[in-house]
């Protein structure tokens, strides 16, 4: 099954989800509130999710008087890809990691750590900078950002049936407790999965960018070692945002790996290899 197909049923569940919680809280109303209110919040993360996800980790924006080799490569690796240049930002935090956000190609931004930028040879810089351009290409920060979105709901929703009540006002009983516990898991899993989809097809995409997979399959294995060593306080606090990143960003505090939003890494570099190969 192709990705995007993929995606969209995927996405399709977490909807019906949403719909099936508003009708256990209030009948045919409740599942027509229940998609309103999920249609506006994506309206707004459409407009508005690259500001709020740059805001919540800091992120300063740079130019070619400011930094004109990271500007430069941005440049020069958006159009080979055939994309708009895109806004280039720099977060404060020592973990080395990237990601991408825009609801499109014309706007879009590419976000670098310091410790990115202290630690990866250019050509494995190269290879990071290329998986990011991928995503806007593919438009993965926009699937992300309403797949978030509804995933949010969702919880929201499951946690409600235990303090409000269905429609005959049973909230208490055993099926608001399993819409509570196992609506929210679902959604997580959607989300993981679009997630993990997304990365496999930005690796391979990215790679024929950068020309390289063997430089971005050693900037994985790379940031994947030096990320579990160094925390990333504010992608800890906003934990939402993690499916952004290239590598998970939450692995300094997140013993429990079992809902990861990435695929392994030894699994990407592997496909990468085989690709060097091929």
């Amino acid at each position: 099954m192709a990705g995007n197909a993929r995606t969209f049923i995927l996405m399709a569940v977490m909807t019906a989800l949403l719909m099936v919680l508003g009708w256990m809280l209030g009948g045919q109303g409740g599942a027509v509130i229940a998609l309103a209110v999920a249609g506006a919040m994506n309206l707004w993360s459409y407009w508005n999710s690259d500001k709020a996800v740059l805001r919540q980790q800091n992120a300063v924006q740079v130019d070619r008087n400011s930094a004109p080799e990271l500007f430069d490569m941005v440049a020069t690796l958006a159009q080979r890809a055939g994309l708009p240049m895109p806004a280039v930002y720099v977060l404060a935090t020592e973990q080395p990691n990237a990601f991408a956000t825009g609801r499109n190609p014309q706007n879009a931004a590419v976000a670098v750590t310091q410790g990115l930028l202290a630690n990866m040879p250019r050509e494995e810089l190269a290879g990071v900078i290329a998986h990011e351009l991928a995503h806007i290409k593919n438009r993965d920060t926009l699937t992300m950002t309403v797949t978030a979105t509804l995933a949010g709901a969702i919880a929201m929703l499951g946690n409600m049936m235990m303090f409000t009540g269905g429609r005959d006002g049973r909230g208490g009983g055993f099926g608001a407790i399993l819409a509570m516990i196992f609506a929210p898991l679902a959604a997580g899993l959607v989300q993981m999965a679009i997630s993990r989809t997304r990365e496999f097809e930005a690796d391979r995409e990215g790679a024929e960018i950068s020309g390289q997979p063997l430089a971005l399959a050693n900037a994985l294995a790379r940031i994947a070692t030096l990320a579990g060593r160094t925390l990333n306080v504010p992608a800890e606090r906003n934990p939402a945002a993690a499916p952004l990143f290239i590598i998970n960003p939450l692995h300094a505090l997140r013993a429990d790996r079992l809902f990861s939003t990435h695929p392994p890494t030894e699994e990407r570099i592997a496909r990468l290899q085989a690709m060097a190969r091929g």
